[in-house]
């Protein structure tokens, strides 16, 4: 599986919202951009589409920008790349079945579903609030140290 820069950008950037969740304060994409190295106008392309998806709300205005539409343990990660991956969960398309059905067959009921089924319940298993945890273990971890 690959997941395209629209969705690692998603993720990165909805983690990063995730971690300021409680300060209630508005993420532009401005700051986002700059905070994670990711250029301003692919951002936001990413947020139209992760706003479309329910994932984000937004407000306009010199003190609006963009705010998770629910507490980071109630966003998956699928949610996230359901809305800026448009082939990532879409089912497999038929291989050989015109003229070779039982491969067809046993390709789509051994490898095909079952990835997908695999891939679709991980993805519903990992919630942002998840993933703030995880970046909070990592933290510091690549800071370079000085001793005196």
């Amino acid at each position: 599986m690959r997941i395209s820069s629209k969705g690692r950008y998603a993720l990165a950037a909805v983690t990063n919202m995730a971690q300021r969740y409680d300060s209630g304060e508005y993420a532009t994409v401005i700051n986002i951009s700059k905070e994670l190295g990711i250029s301003k106008i692919y951002l936001e392309q990413v947020f139209s589409l992760l706003k479309r998806g329910g994932v984000v709300t937004s407000t306009k205005g010199a003190q609006g920008g963009y705010l998770l539409s629910r507490k980071p343990g109630q966003i998956t990660v699928f949610e996230v790349l359901a809305s800026v991956e448009d082939s990532l969960f879409e089912r497999t398309q038929e291989t050989v079945a015109e003229n070779a059905m039982d491969i067809e067959s046993a390709l789509r009921i051994t490898v095909f579903d079952t990835l997908d089924e695999v891939i679709s319940e991980t993805s519903q298993g990992i919630t942002l609030l998840d993933l703030v945890n995880e970046a909070e273990k990592h933290k510091g971890e690549h800071e370079i140290m000085f001793y005196i």
